[in-house]
């Protein structure tokens, strides 16, 4: 008899910020806080789940942050962040013994494999870890716009977006002690109500896919397992 935990979610997209990695530091990598990060992955692979990674790139560059800069020249440049990120989280993940593949949505086949969707795929039915760099490949869109493009392709069963606050809430829970959190919220909600959650690309892609949301709290990384795992975590986010 499997000692594997019984899964909610069989295949999950992880949405990491770039500045998720960057830990205390808020630039670069911290490699303790990308060790814990990794862990947590794995723990969730081991447990059984399929699992793809949509990497950010902000501790490195914000192509919308480049005053005077090409909009789109900027996002490129935010593109090739993402990869160092993608790169660095492989790295890790390998080193605690799991199968990892780097997909781009740039070619750049030196160091990653373009994006296929039918590859990728396959590596999550062979239970390969797989981890999307360069966004959605265009400039003008978010790395969320492209984790919500990459679970509707890959037909995952949720989106995982780690942030570093515990959940929406319905105002800043850092200037206001009275915000409320959600635990359960619609999409059209977060529109409406101008909540600071996704653009609204990415809510409309997940919106017309049906791809429910859990945003929750990466200070704690074992919150992956958790949500995968369906223990109460953060806020799920899901269509009328």
């Amino acid at each position: 008899m499997s000692n594997k935990p019984a899964l909610k979610y069989k295949r999950v997209l992880l949405k990491l910020s770039g500045e998720a990695l960057a830990g205390d530091k808020e630039t670069g990598l911290d490699m303790p806080t990308v060790e814990n990060i990794c862990k947590s992955i794995k723990k969730t692979a081991d447990a059984g789940a399929q699992i793809g990674i949509v990497v950010g790139g902000g501790n490195f560059w914000r192509g919308r942050d480049a005053v005077g800069s090409d909009r789109a020249r900027a996002d490129h440049i935010g593109m090739l962040a993402t990869t160092m990120n993608a790169l660095f989280v492989a790295d890790v993940l390998e080193g605690l013994g799991c199968v990892v593949r780097v997909q781009t949505a740039i070619t750049m086949q030196q160091v990653a494999e373009p994006f296929i969707m039918g590859k990728a795929l396959r590596h999550l039915e062979k239970g390969r870890i797989v981890i999307f760099g360069c966004g959605t490949g265009n400039p003008f869109f978010s790395t969320d716009s492209a984790a919500s493009l990459r679970a509707a392709e890959l037909r995952a069963d949720v989106i995982l977006k780690a942030t570093m606050v515990d959940g929406i809430y319905d105002k800043d829970p850092k200037k206001y002690p009275d915000a409320k959190k959600f635990d359960t919220i619609t999409y059209h909600d977060i529109l409406v109500k101008k909540l600071q959650v996704m653009d609204s690309a990415a809510a409309a892609i997940s919106t017309e896919n049906d791809v429910p949301i859990i945003v929750f709290n990466l200070n704690r990384p074992d919150n992956i397992y958790d949500a995968v795992v369906g223990k109460p975590v953060g806020t799920l986010v899901i269509n009328q």
